[in-house]
This record gives structure tokens, sequence and C-alpha cells, in this order.
């Protein structure tokens, strides 16, 4: 027998392997609800989510808000993820929580929203205000693939944040300052950013298991990418100093040594935050301006490059796709490093003058002056 949900909407979703699911909801953009009607479960979800709907105005871009906060979607992301988008779906909840969903439909509501942008951007600048447009355009085009909302008015949004990335680069007599003026726990975790050219998370969960005395075995967070990197001689003699000093610092405190390769002042596991907070203050203090520590991967790639390095080399090395390999490089750093221009130009000669019995041409003097000049 049929039963007939009164003020409950329900949807229903083709899964990936072709079955179909039914979801439920208290009123169309309400709260989702759990369990199977009739259920226990089914009957108490109702009764929460009226609760919730009592602190939340009916109809409105807030119930979309708070039905995806409650997501299966949200909670599976991660947790430094979540704390980003939690400040952000705020700011959206603050700014256009009362909107009733049905003005999503309206032909103006884009350049609403865009004009919001603009005074993110004024006030808090271009990469800010893409992050709080991108949470923003994730929370309705998935209430759009639920069927909570018609009307997806952010697709296609853009980005107005472009990165300036071509001097952005680490240079040497940037690590070596650095690697001489600032604070000693800082250094290795710069040494290895630039010779491994892993992200800010991945170094600092590498731990000393990861490490075998040749080569450094990472799991990337972002991606899952496993890769295996031998360690050049200056990250070696860095690394092994510090598995020294770091074990005969903690016999002397009679503790255990961490299990963390880079760790901070009290020899302790990093947190994202505190490591950040740390490198933001150092960089400060020593006057270095328009570097992040993120930089250091495309710088490493870029250095990879100057080497002669293949692309599918540096992919190897770094996690990156071949493709993000050829765009970094393309795009954003190989254009401004002249070392790079100076290799080419010395392979094309050292490739020219080993050819046998090559003929000079009749100009031959005069191109041999201009490449002189």
């Amino acid at each position: 027998m049929r039963v007939k949900l009164s003020g409950v909407h329900t949807t229903t979703k083709v899964l990936a392997d072709g079955s179909r699911r039914k979801y439920y909801y208290l009123g169309k953009g309400g709260p989702r609800l759990e369990g199977e009607p009739g259920s226990p479960a089914f009957v108490a979800s109702i009764h929460t989510a009226r609760e919730a709907l009592k602190r939340v105005p009916p109809n409105t871009l807030a119930t979309i808000l708070d039905a995806y906060r409650s997501s299966v979607e949200f909670k599976d992301k991660k947790p430094s993820t979540v704390r980003d988008y939690t400040r952000h779906l705020k700011a959206i909840e603050a700014k256009f929580g009362a909107l009733p969903i049905a003005a999503l439909g309206a032909r103006q509501i884009r350049q609403v929203f865009k004009s919001w942008r603009s005074e993110i951007e004024a006030e808090s600048g271009a990469r800010t205000a893409d992050y709080v447009f991108q949470v923003f355009a994730a929370v309705l085009a998935w209430a759009n693939d639920e069927s909570l909302i018609e009307h997806h008015p952010l697709k296609r949004i853009g980005r107005r944040y472009k990165a300036a990335r071509r001097d952005k680069l680490w240079s040497r007599e940037i690590e070596a300052y650095f690697m001489s003026s600032a604070p000693s726990h800082l250094r290795l975790p710069l040494l290895l950013a630039l010779w491994t050219g892993q992200r800010q998370g991945d170094i600092l969960k590498m731990t000393w298991s990861d490490y075998d005395g040749q080569s450094i075995r990472v799991h990337q967070d972002k991606g899952g990418e496993k890769v295996l990197i031998r360690v050049g001689a200056p990250l070696k003699a860095a690394l092994d100093a510090e598995n020294l000093a770091a074990a005969a610092k903690a016999k002397k405190r009679d503790r255990q040594q961490s299990p963390f390769i880079v760790t901070n002042l009290r020899g302790a596991a990093w947190t994202s935050d505190g490591f950040r907070t740390s490198w933001g203050k150092a960089v400060s203090d020593l006057e270095i301006e328009g570097l992040t520590f993120h930089d250091t991967r495309g710088s490493a790639v870029t250095r990879l490059a100057e080497a002669g390095c293949e692309v599918i080399e540096i992919a190897s090395v770094t996690g990156h796709s071949l493709k993000s390999v050829e765009a970094i490089l393309d795009a954003h750093y190989l254009s401004r490093s002249q070392r790079i221009a100076d290799n080419a130009i010395a392979k094309r000669e050292n490739a020219e003058s080993s050819k046998p019995d090559s003929k000079p041409s009749p100009n031959a003097d005069s191109l041999q002056i201009e490449e002189a000049r």
C-alpha cells in the first residue's frame, strides 16, 4: 500500500552501478531525512528536521545550505576542507540566507551574486573571492543534482584570480639566504620541498620510516599518487644530520623520538595552521616578499627542467600528471628561466658542432659574427 508522505519531498537518483535510490527531504529544499518511511529512524529524522526548520527560514537559501552541511558530500571532505567550507558557508548564509529558493531562477540573480563577489574581491582580494564562490557554486550544483533547486545560477562562473607565477620562484640566492638566516627548524622543510617538489601537507606527514637512507616514499593526500624519490646529496646530508640530532635530543630528554621528520621547536608534529603561521612569520622577518611555501613546488619543477630532465622524469619525482608539468613549465615558470634558455642553445651548439664533414654555409662567417654578438 502506498503511503502519502505529507510535507516530504522525494527524489530518485541513478547510482554509479545503475541502481536507483530514493532520497527524502522535509519539503523541497529542506533537510534530508534518514531511514525508510515508517521506520523509527525516519520518524526521528522528521522530528529533528522540523526542529531545525524552526531555526532556519523555510524555502530559502538557508535551508539549502543547512541540507548541504548534513550531506554525505560535505561530510566526506577532508577536515581542513570542511573548516574552510564552513567559514565560507557562514558568509554566504549571512548575505543570502533569507533569499527565497524561487529567486534562484530570477534573470538578474547571477548579476547580484557577481556584484557580491566584486565586493569580496575589493575587500579581501580575488583569490578569496574565488574560493567563496567555488564553495557557493559547489553547494548550488549539489542542490541542483539532488533536485532541490531547478536553476543553478553560478554555472561556469569562472575565476577572477590569475596567478602571476612567473616571478614566484625560490632562486638559489633566496634559498641560501633562508637557509643561513631562518629558524633552524624551518630549514629542513624548505630543502624537502625544493628537492622533492611535494606539497606542504605531504611534507609535514613524512615519517622516518618513509626514508630508507637513499630514497623517501610519499603517498600524496591530493590525488593519492605514490612516488619514491631518491634524495639528492644536500637533502640526504640534512636528513641524516636531523635524524641523529633528533635521536640525541630525545635521549637527553628521556623521550621517544618523534616519528615525523619535520617537527616544531618542541620536537612535536606540526599542525597545518601552526606551520603556516611560523613560516609566514619567518619569511616576513627576513623580508622575503611575494614567495609562499607553495611556490617551492613549481620551483622544484623548474630546477629539474633546468637540469635537463624530461617532463616524464619530473612527473615521476613530483607526482604531477604529465599535462600538469607541461602547464607549469609553459604557462608559469619556464619562460622566465634564463638557465633553461642557455641550456637549449648549448645543446644546439654541441649537436651542430659534432656533425661529421659539415660544410660551412656561404654565410658561415657572418653567422658566427652574429652569434658572437
